[in-house]
């Protein structure tokens, strides 16, 4: 048994144990090719089945449909909000729903290379609710429709994505699903673009997945930097550029973990155990701890909690640590505390994390 902390932190965030152990044996020799992965060339046969297994690992996962692409890209969530609206705006209109940090971000980004508006917003609740789909303002001619299925900062989610044709909109929809991509399946039928940094739920930071539908290929913007062309990388493997190896090294061994551990499915059951557990007892604190965000919208992999009696927030955090429970304070936008529990980490970690809560209420309460 492990005798390593919990990690709940948002971002560059856990990995499996056992991908670690694994990716530590394989570092300075990967497979006997008398190499490691950082010394491979990306269009070495070894580096190439590295990243064909990856590729072929995270479709199956995923159930991704035959006539999208992946694409390992690099620049992060931030990257994707420019390089988005240089794809896929055609410098029309982008219509972009507003529910946490990540979302307005976007938003913000869009508005340089777009016309682009919020329609809608939760930002009256303090980003505590979901927007319902039938309150959205969406214009006809936009060219996509941009969401945030997961916002990783306020722990608001998108327990299921809108169905746009429902809504009088004929725009692709447009997911970033950073922060629970592999954490629930996703139905491809009602998105158009889909894209995830890896450093949450996948990999290191370093990596970017974009999942792209066909027809949205070639319509970029001659501003467009052809590195970050979908077109271009798709039409190049991926390989237009030298891609992260090793990032994408590591996510391929996070996808065979998930295949071992039963896959999407089984992480999904996981992560309603889990959250269920903290949410149960965060509300059952007897006001000590409490969560702000509406039941209905609230996140599986990242939990903002807030001591009441704030004066005690550094003891928390102190005592924590001490107690092996590392990243637990909130974002300073948000304050508070925070727990991401991604698929990696474990039941035992949040069991380990609300004991520590309770010990710590009967203590200070």
């Amino acid at each position: 048994m492990s005798l390593r902390p919990y990690n709940f932190s948002a971002g560059p965030a856990v990995l499996p144990e056992s991908v670690l152990r694994e990716a530590a044996a394989e570092m300075l020799d990967w497979h006997g090719s008398g190499m490691g992965v950082m010394e491979m060339s990306h269009r070495g046969k070894e580096f190439i089945a590295i990243y064909e297994a990856a590729e072929r690992d995270l479709r199956e996962l995923l159930a991704l449909p035959s006539n999208f692409h992946i694409l390992f890209m690099q620049g992060g969530g931030l990257g994707e909000n420019a390089f988005l609206p240089m794809n896929l705006s055609r410098g029309g209109k982008v219509d972009v729903v507003v529910t946490g940090a990540w979302s307005q971000k976007s938003l913000g980004e869009a508005k340089r290379y777009a016309d682009a508006q919020a329609a809608a917003s939760n930002e009256s609740s303090g980003h505590t609710n979901m927007p319902a789909p039938a309150t959205w303002q969406l214009r006809p001619d936009a060219a996509y429709v941009h969401v945030c299925s997961n916002e990783t900062i306020h722990g608001v989610e998108m327990h299921e994505l809108p169905y746009l044709a429902a809504l009088g909109s004929r725009a692709p929809l447009v997911v970033d699903c950073s922060s629970h991509i592999l954490s629930r399946q996703i139905d491809w039928s009602r998105v158009g673009l889909a894209f995830a940094g890896a450093q949450k739920n996948i990999g290191p930071a370093g990596v970017t997945l974009v999942f792209v539908r066909e027809d949205l290929l070639g319509h970029a913007l001659d501003i467009c930097p052809s590195a970050f062309n979908y077109k271009t990388v798709a039409d190049n493997g991926s390989m237009f550029n030298t891609p992260p190896t090793y990032g994408i090294y590591i996510a391929g061994l996070v996808f065979q973990w998930l295949k071992r551990e039963g896959g999407v499915a089984e992480m999904e059951r996981r992560a309603i155990e889990k959250a269920g557990l903290l949410y149960g007892y965060l509300d059952n604190s007897g006001g000590f701890y409490s969560n702000r965000v509406q039941a209905n919208a609230r996140s599986r992999m990242n939990v903002p909690f807030f001591l009441t009696n704030e004066a005690l927030n550094d003891s928390f955090l102190a005592e924590a640590r001490e107690a092996g429970l590392l990243q637990l304070k909130g974002h300073k936008s948000v304050g508070g505390m925070r727990a991401s529990i991604y698929n990696a980490m474990p039941l035992a970690g949040v069991q380990a994390l609300v004991s520590y809560m309770q010990d710590f209420a009967r203590r200070h309460g």
